[in-house]
């Protein structure tokens, strides 16, 4: 009972850990800056940050949200993605233990905290985030249990080529670029993780999540109404998220219904 409480600690910690690797990725891509090498400073004053204002979560709650040399506010995004990614990592030990899955959906999550964090704020999805992702969703359906290399490269040009035709028709109705191509490489990068069958799901998912997102946003920002522009990678991450623990069911449910009409 206590090592089973210690291992759930364990990758607590390691969650939180690779949460705040997460921030860095989320604030030094879009600048171009990079993120293997140079220590994190204060964006305000540029002060570095000592390593023990550095701890997962524990700073910035010691420091109440503020920089301890200029008092400028931390953004909340910081320990919200370190809280969501060792959350996901314990639901992700406690579902299949210390195996290969375990490790391909934490890495898998690890991508779109990090898509969903930069689209929303710079209306971008990072080549180096969704073209890795695909290398690594299709490596991985080599030892994944749930989803096979055959269905990971379907589901790899299912993804990308669904969402580029949808792309087409939105630019000749709206007469504007409707989906980027950073969409297009994320529904590319879904589907070598998740496989073919999960692609529908996804598509489906974020189109109902982004018009209830749109409708509630317009309701109370005047913003949204003058620019009319909304980040549908954090869309097609989400329902990702839905396929991935519930596609199965989802398939099987829509499979029997279907079929009891017929």
């Amino acid at each position: 009972m206590m090592t089973d409480i210690m291992l759930q600690v364990y990758v607590l910690g390691i969650g939180a850990v690779i949460g705040s690797f997460l921030n860095v990725l989320i604030y030094r891509l879009p600048k171009n800056q990079n993120f293997v090498t140079g220590r994190s400073h204060c964006p305000q004053c540029g002060r570095l940050i000592r390593w023990y204002d550095n701890i997962p979560i524990v700073s910035f709650l010691i420091l109440r949200g503020k920089c301890r040399e200029c008092r400028a506010p931390i953004s909340w995004r910081y320990p919200l993605v370190e809280l969501l990614t060792a959350a996901f990592f314990l639901l992700a030990f406690r579902l299949y233990g210390f195996s290969l899955q375990t490790a391909i959906v934490s890495v898998f999550f690890c991508l779109l905290v990090v898509v969903t964090a930069i689209d929303f704020q710079f209306y971008i999805i990072p080549d180096k985030i969704t073209v890795a992702g695909m290398i690594i969703g299709l490596a991985a359906s080599f030892v994944s249990p749930t989803v096979k290399p055959l269905d990971a490269l379907i589901g790899l040009i299912a993804g990308g080529a669904s969402l580029y035709l949808l792309a087409l028709v939105g630019d000749f109705l709206f007469k504007k670029e409707s989906l980027g191509g950073g969409d297009i490489k994320l529904a590319a990068m879904l589907g070598s993780f998740l496989g073919w069958k999960s692609i529908i799901i996804i598509f489906f998912g974020a189109a109902v999540l982004g018009l209830v997102y749109a409708l509630i946003y317009m309701l109370f920002s005047r913003k949204m109404r003058q620019d009319r522009m909304i980040p549908f990678g954090p869309f097609l991450s989400l329902a990702a998220l839905i396929a991935l623990f519930f596609g199965n069911y989802l398939i099987n449910l829509y499979v029997e219904r279907f079929l009891a009409l017929q």
